[in-house]
């Protein structure tokens, strides 16, 4: 029997093999793979809704085998190209069967031909795109529908002027300077090394149409205000005509608990028992807004949304602390940098995107610092979902200037004197990306800046944030050159945990530690090279790991008695030549055993 299954999982796994070549598309080879990345399929490429916060059912997804070629940047459209692609794994990845970088001077071209479903005809045609790096043009049918600069916020373009009766050609066009230009870019780099690792060039997140009436609900704004009970609703409307009714209505499962309709674009929803949302409990309320024009449903959307609270306020002591929903929860959690071996940005399926927030919160911790990066819609969901609390980081560029890591000595500290167009890339990005992650609940924290990272005006950038978004709390900057703005303080120490002196800083601002840890255990057959790998302090075997681990625990529990709100483990996996990850690259390892890193956490949160 054992026999018969074996020949017929190898006949299977033959069968996919000899699809995906007749497609012209198989993973890379070279480098280590997620066990995901064997489930994925060409015809079936990220196959969910990508946009869990404004639901449709009138979509298509685009993602799939799309024509590809690299050519110089002063060439004009290739009338041939390179290969096939898989969309959306950037051109570096081994998923997108390509595995070639691009550099400053060359564009990346992509085309396919897609048809428009008979349902969606008669309709707005939009052309979403999650996210693609970096200048982004699009053209269907020969013309300009579009450009897009930045690398990590979704866009749109309205293609229906642009369309033909029958097949949609579409062209992108993509330039990525990478680490050579001064727009935001993360951790990306020419030449990877240490903690800067592969670019990523092209599109990375999950490319789609959607069909929407004449009049249609574009956007939503959603603020809840746990002291008032009430749930502040904004709406971005199109082609909104006379005497046209948006409605605005909340349910608890199917029961409807609260309704209202807009004025002026607003509507304010009364939730007299309401459930709060919190990590041990992460209760979302059902959201639907739909525009009536004489009795007739126009246009209809569904979201969610969650009844909670991130503020700072005093301790017993006199100590600022960081409270959710008016009380101080301490705040623990990975550093998590969401890179894949396979797919560099891009998870190879839902479940792999999932399984990391899931087992950060089956190790124990409440929270993850999304670190210089923005994820996909869909990881804000299921952080929603699993009641996850989330600190965004907005991702780096244009670095260089001087940085003094301990908090109050400012000799060696500076802004970086950026110039208006380094200035405007990353104002634009970072009000892009604080839009597009207004309506998740789990994000609690904002850090515009990370060590000093092309740190510049930190005070005029940090009260702009504050005033973008009063809901939540602005870490100014991470372990960064210290300025007197901000509720929150931040100090990184290696590897172990620290914390600013309360006595100097404690009644102005809430303590954290934005990094600690860093502690390296290399696993032979799970690692991104066999040599010069490196952690802040590296270990030969699991258990001196969780030895050295434990103590820290041990210090964290002292340091929160004393005033520290919050603190971050460098990390959730090894990336790329880092081996200090919970877990390996490839998530095929759990260094310490979940339960017991749950276990000793416990203590933290009495």
């Amino acid at each position: 029997m054992y026999k018969k299954h074996l020949l017929l999982a190898l006949a299977l796994g033959a069968m996919t093999n000899a699809l995906h070549a007749q497609q012209g598309w198989k993973i890379v080879p070279g480098k280590i793979t997620t066990s995901w990345s064997e489930k994925v399929s060409p015809t079936d490429v990220l196959p969910e809704y990508p946009r869990p916060q404004l639901v449709r059912d009138n979509w298509k997804n685009l993602n799939g085998l799309w024509d590809y070629a690299v050519k110089p940047k002063a060439e004009s459209t290739p009338t041939a190209y390179d290969g096939k692609i898989l969309v959306p794994f950037a051109v570096e990845s081994a998923l997108s069967g390509v595995g070639k970088t691009v550099g400053k001077d060359s564009i990346l071209w992509y085309h396919t031909s897609v048809g428009i479903p008979a349902n969606m005809k008669g309709k707005k045609i939009l052309l979403h795109f999650g996210a693609s790096d970096w200048r982004t043009t699009v053209y269907v049918n020969g013309k300009e529908a579009g450009t897009h600069e930045g690398g990590f916020d979704p866009f749109t373009f309205d293609i229906t002027p642009l369309l033909k009766t029958d097949k949609q050609d579409i062209i992108v066009r993509i330039w990525d300077p990478t680490n050579e230009g001064p727009q935001p870019r993360g951790k990306q780099v020419r030449n990877p090394e240490g903690i800067w690792y592969t670019p990523v060039t092209g599109i990375w997140q999950t490319v789609w149409l959607e069909a929407v009436p004449d009049t249609y609900i574009a956007g939503t704004r959603q603020t809840p205000d746990i002291d008032q009970q009430t749930l502040t609703v904004n709406a971005d409307v199109q082609n909104l005509q006379p005497g046209d009714k948006v409605t605005v209505t909340a349910y608890d499962g199917a029961i409807k608990v609260a309704e209202g309709e807009l004025s002026n674009g607003t509507a304010v929803l009364k939730l007299s028992s309401q459930k709060l949302w919190s990590p041990d409990n992460p209760f979302l309320y059902n959201l639907q807004l739909e525009v009536n024009r004489k009795g007739k449903a126009i246009d209809q959307v569904k979201s969610y949304f969650a009844m909670r609270k991130s503020s700072v306020g005093k301790d017993a002591n006199g100590i600022q602390r960081m409270l959710l929903n008016n009380k101080f929860v301490f705040q623990f959690g990975p550093l998590d940098q969401g890179w894949w071996p396979d797919g560099l940005y891009t998870a190879p399926t839902d479940e792999a995107l999932k399984y990391d927030i899931a087992q950060t919160k089956a190790m124990g911790f409440n929270m993850i610092r999304k670190h210089i990066k923005v994820e996909p819609a869909r990881w804000y969901y299921y952080c929603d979902k699993l009641g996850m609390l989330v600190w965004q980081d907005m991702p780096s560029g244009d670095l260089g200037n001087g940085w003094e890591p301990r908090p109050g000595i400012i000799d060696k500290a500076s802004d970086k004197n950026r110039s208006p167009e380094s200035e405007g890339y990353y104002k634009k990005e970072w009000e892009a990306i604080i839009n597009a992650l207004y309506n998740y609940p789990s994000i609690i924290v904002w850090t515009p800046f990370n060590e000093a990272w092309g740190q510049f005006k930190t005070e005029e950038i940090t009260e702009w944030t504050m005033r973008k978004d009063p809901s939540r709390l602005v870490n100014t900057a991470s372990g960064g050159n210290f300025y007197p703005v901000g509720p929150i303080i931040d100090l990184h120490n290696y590897p172990e945990p620290a914390m600013p002196d309360p006595a100097i800083y404690g009644d102005k601002r809430a303590i954290v530690l934005g990094e600690y840890g860093g502690l390296g255990l290399p696993v032979e057959g799970h690692v991104w090279q066999q040599r010069d790998n490196w952690g802040y302090q590296n270990f030969k075997n699991a258990d001196d790991l969780f030895k050295r681990y434990s103590l820290f625990v041990d210090r964290l529990e002292m340091l929160i008695s004393k005033g520290l709100s919050a603190a971050v483990y460098t990390q959730t996996t090894d990336v790329e030549v880092e081996v200090n990850g919970l877990m390996t690259y490839d998530r095929k390892v759990q260094k310490i055993p979940v339960e017991k890193l749950q276990q000793i956490h416990q203590k933290l949160f009495r």
